[in-house]
């Protein structure tokens, strides 16, 4: 999904409610702030054509089909946004696409149109965000990386070296900003294994169901993460105990994350869930209908993150722990002094 164009200003833009029709299951996490327009993206099986959508307060939305891979579609969707609502103020990358393969079993051309999505998507929509940002000297970028824009993981070689080129963007995009004394804010999102559709309209070289590296977790955790970072100033954001456990693994010892994802990711990435090898799928072009937000492996993911809200409640974990520290010093130092007057 993206470009995501949303406003802040003229436009109070927020989420629907998650909702399946089929079960009634609902996620309210999201009215927390004033929905007076609605901004979404929709997808139609692919992630790299996507519908960019926008509605102001009297009602009025737009989308855009967008390939994201093509600079000149990614412009011509950014100026229809702002011709209809005005400057842009948040900005989200999140288009990917992915082949579930073996490095050598994927073809070159797959290889590219993997990064072309993933990754010169990213750049297509972090140009046309920041030149018109930084012309007003305002605005959020939100990039939506991953776990694996740390940590390479088998099956999967052309999907992390566009993540990893992207946080390798973000860091130079970033640094340039900072140079600039620019009040343009950028926070990557980094995700951990997510239960969306991707593993049903993904294209695929493997004889089994391909299926995120567990512990799952549903998409509305994302979506609760990237809506806080659009709004909060931080330089990045882990999303799961998982991401933290990746991330901070692959720094200390990443001779042993090799090896245990050698012994557990190829496996890993397997459900035992029919599968039809001849499938559609997305690389190139959508497939047919509305998906919706969630994968097949509702029995397994998770609908809450503590790792999360512990992240973006952080600020005051930190004001209570200087609190008790201060007081235990207060108290002992009152202690000693009681002590050295009895003496």
């Amino acid at each position: 999904m993206q470009p995501q164009a949303i406003k802040r200003k003229r436009v109070r833009c927020g989420y629907r409610p998650y909702e399946r029709e089929h079960t009634g299951e609902r996620n309210d996490r999201f009215q927390r702030r004033p929905l007076h327009g609605q901004c979404r993206t929709v997808r139609r099986g692919g992630h790299h054509r996507s519908h960019v959508g926008n509605r102001s307060r009297d009602g009025t939305k737009i989308r855009l089909p967008t390939d994201v891979s093509n600079h000149e579609e990614v412009e011509a969707a950014a100026d229809e946004v702002e011709d209809e609502f005005g400057p842009i103020d948040i900005w989200i990358n999140d288009a990917m696409t992915t082949v579930y393969s073996s490095f050598l079993d994927l073809d070159p051309e797959e290889f590219e149109r993997i990064t072309d999505v993933t990754y010169i998507g990213a750049v297509n929509g972090s140009r046309a965000a920041l030149s018109r940002m930084t012309e007003r000297d305002e605005g959020k970028l939100v990039q939506v990386g991953s776990a694996l824009s740390y940590r390479g993981i088998p099956l999967q070689s052309a999907y992390c070296g566009s993540k990893f080129a992207m946080r390798g963007m973000n860091e130079s995009l970033r640094a340039e900003l900072l140079a600039d004394d620019s009040d343009v804010d950028i926070t990557m999102v980094q995700l951990p294994g997510l239960n969306t559709p991707q593993f049903e309209h993904c294209r695929s070289h493997l004889e089994d169901h391909p299926q995120p590296v567990p512990p799952m977790y549903q998409p509305e955790v994302a979506a609760d993460g990237i809506h806080w970072a659009a709004y909060n100033d931080r330089r990045e954001l882990y999303i799961g105990r998982a991401t933290l456990k990746t991330i901070w693994g692959n720094k200390f010892v990443p001779w042993f994350v090799d090896r245990y994802l050698a012994w557990t990711a190829v496996d890993g990435q397997k459900a035992d869930l029919p599968y039809d090898p001849d499938r559609p799928e997305n690389l190139h072009e959508p497939v047919d209908g509305d998906p919706g937000a969630r994968g097949p492996f509702n029995d397994q993911a998770t609908n809450v993150s503590q790792q999360l809200w512990l992240a973006k409640h952080r600020r005051h974990f930190g004001v209570a722990l200087s609190m008790i520290i201060g007081l235990l010093v207060l108290v002992g130092v009152a202690g000693s002094g009681e002590d050295g007057t009895e003496d």
